[in-house]
């Protein structure tokens, strides 16, 4: 009956949902409970709820470490998976973080222009970085 299902076979959505689905599980281990929204409410995904009954994460799930200049000044953060590891990050704090230490050239289109950036392969200080970050 249970037959697992390569993760390149699966669209776009369904790709989503099972990232989705497995961020969520790895939060639980962390005493979250996670929310999926129907539509992105003020930039986030998900909420995800913490047991202690006060800390609520507005979280955007992504595909790899990301900022956007739509999201500054939201309380979001930022989830995504690398390999077996998942990563939940203070989206502002690293902004902050690129910004101050010239991480991504001025001359960016993408940041300068267009307001998002993203790295498909972490360099080393993303890894020290999200070190606090990984669950």
């Amino acid at each position: 009956m249970f037959q697992r299902v390569p993760y390149g076979e699966l669209n776009s959505r369904q790709k989503e949902n099972h990232n989705f689905q497995t961020v969520a599980a790895r939060m639980a281990d962390y005493g979250f409970n996670c929310l999926r929204l129907t539509d992105d409410w003020q930039g986030a995904d998900f909420i995800a709820c913490h047991i202690d009954g006060e800390t609520f994460l507005n979280v955007q799930l992504k595909g790899r470490m990301s900022i956007d200049r739509k999201y500054l000044g939201k309380a979001i953060h930022v989830a995504f998976l690398l390999g077996e590891d998942c990563y939940v990050y203070d989206h502002d704090a690293l902004v902050r973080h690129v910004e101050e230490n010239g991480l991504i050239g001025a001359k960016t289109v993408s940041w300068s222009e267009r307001g998002i950036y993203n790295w498909s392969h972490l360099p080393s200080w993303a890894l020290e970085f999200l070190s606090g970050c990984r669950i």
